[in-house]
């Protein structure tokens, strides 16, 4: 019987207490709706803010083989989280419509709003890798606000210190988002590597578009130089040429008389000659004066001069004697190594000295020309190189500025920019539309990354850091680039790891795993 008493007030002690923790349950503020939507609460206990963390979210994929009872915080009246201890209520909120993420802390006495300044409130926010950031936080009518921005990505451990009517009250509590938990055997298998941020020279480049072009040094016009008629062509608009090759041959009668002259001032060369020699012989056996070996040998002297300025005449046409063919055959041969880029003539045609026949043009060399704004005319000097792409196909090659035009257009406020391109290959065709990287300067920058480990989340530009086993995003800000690195300016510290070729795949398991929250 005594035992069955004993029972009895045992039983009743618990409902009892049952009741107690449910009127303090049910006594809070009611909850709406988050400010934010990172509004998760945790339950204090003790004053030491034991909290009531939800589950730990990982992707499927990467065999977290741990599993947490998610229990759902409890809510402020302004949809933050709550804590309390005792009588006292502390709400936390990260508030961000129409302003920076920032903290905003209600606090509560017997569920009674209190004033800002009745309390004080320290916070302190812990990031993966990074040194704990003390948040100061000053009064607002209602709450107290911090003065720092919450960056994102929303993910950390959150500890704060609040002190009311002498007591010191402790709450901590944390938020995932953008994160994942990827092994080292997963990163090997799916390709991905890790790098390390820091240094780097970027290159300094200025983008051009331009075409392609002949040398025009080394580009020759052919003309007949008198007035004849094609009688053959022997090349067409396209073919390779070496130099001295025959590439028409002409009829002219001009050629014809030059020719007539150079025969006819050899003739009265060799007669000149065979005076003079019997002229000498008899001067020198005394026969005749001296007088007349001298004639002679002036004789012979002029006939010489006559016939070399003949010959003068014809070598400067590329015409030479015609031996045994029609004095009026005149050969037009290639001046250089080329191409014919120009055919203007045809059979039977009748041409002026003056009139162009042929363009051979030598593509083993081409310019690359661009036009260049005024604003970028003075990061250009000549001498620097050059990466120069087809618009049409893969090709590429790298060049020298050889050349900055010196006059601006009036209207099109421009100049021209030339780059040497060898062409030994063929790659580069006149007329051909391309893209120009000038490497304009240099600079070492503290920060960098791959540009290949930039990726888009959200409207952020972002790396994954690595972390222990865990990948978080990283949103930067960034700087300049030249296509292999990209600065740094905030949001990555010097030596940190991050994802870098396939990071898309972090990308891909993050969005899988839910581990970034709508704003």
């Amino acid at each position: 019987m005594q035992k069955n008493k004993q029972a009895l007030a045992i039983a009743i002690v618990i409902v009892i207490a049952i009741g107690l923790a449910l009127g303090i349950f049910y006594s809070r503020p009611a909850a709406s709706t988050d400010e934010h939507g990172h509004g998760q609460a945790h339950q204090d206990e003790e004053h030491h803010g034991a909290e009531a963390k939800p589950a730990h979210a990982e992707s499927a994929g990467h065999g977290d083989e741990e599993h947490h009872a998610e229990v759902e915080p409890v809510k402020g009246p302004h949809g933050g989280r709550w804590f309390a201890a005792g009588d006292f209520g502390l709400e936390v909120t990260i508030f961000e419509q129409g302003v920076e993420p920032q903290f905003r802390i209600y606090s509560f006495n017997k569920n009674k709003p209190l004033a800002p300044a009745a309390s004080k409130v320290s916070l302190t926010l812990t990031r993966l890798g990074r040194a704990p950031q003390s948040f100061n936080l000053v009064a607002e009518q209602g709450y107290l606000k911090s003065q720092q921005v919450v960056e994102e990505p929303h993910s950390f451990e959150v500890d704060i210190i609040a002190e009311y009517q002498g007591q010191r009250h402790s709450f901590h509590y944390s938020q995932e988002e953008a994160r994942i938990r990827i092994s080292d055997a997963q990163l090997r298998e799916n390709g991905v590597t890790v790098a390390q941020a820091g240094p780097a020279v970027i290159a300094d480049q200025l983008q051009l578009a331009g075409e392609i072009h002949v040398d025009a040094d080394r580009t020759v016009q052919v003309v007949p130089r008198l007035a004849a008629s094609v009688e053959q062509v022997l090349v067409s608009a396209g073919s390779p040429v070496r130099k001295g090759q025959v590439l028409a041959v002409l009829s002219s009668q001009a050629v014809a008389e030059l020719r007539a002259e150079v025969l006819a001032a050899q003739k009265r060369l060799e007669l000149a000659r065979t005076t003079y020699q019997r002229e000498k012989q008899l001067w020198q056996e005394k026969i005749t004066a001296e007088q007349d070996y001298l004639q002679a040998r002036n004789a012979m002297q002029e006939a010489e001069i006559v016939q070399e300025t003949a010959k003068q005449k014809l070598a400067v046409l590329g015409a030479g004697a015609s031996v045994g063919k029609p004095l009026a055959r005149y050969e037009i041969r290639a001046p250089i190594d080329g191409v014919v880029a120009e055919k203007y003539i045809a059979i039977g045609e009748a041409l002026k000295e003056d009139a162009p026949i042929f363009t051979i043009t030598d593509l083993s060399r081409v310019w690359a020309e661009a036009v260049v704004s005024a604003k970028d005319l003075p990061r250009l000097q000549t001498g620097q190189k050059a990466t120069v792409k087809a618009s049409a196909y893969d090709a590429s090659g790298s060049g020298t500025l050889t050349y900055v035009g010196a006059l601006i257009g009036e209207q099109s406020r421009t100049a021209t920019a030339r780059i040497v391109l060898d062409n030994h290959k063929g790659l580069w065709r006149p007329g051909l539309p391309v893209s120009i990287e000038l490497l304009t300067g240099e600079t070492r920058v503290p920060v960098a990354v791959s540009a290949d480990a930039i990726q888009s989340l959200r409207d952020w530009s972002v790396v994954f850091g690595r972390y222990g086993d865990y990948f978080e995003a990283r949103p930067l800000e960034l700087g300049r680039s030249d296509g292999r690195f990209v600065e740094v300016r905030k949001g990555l510290l010097a030596g940190e790891r991050y994802a870098a070729s396939n990071s898309f795949l972090i990308k891909a398991d993050i969005g899988k795993a839910g581990a970034s929250h709508d704003h």
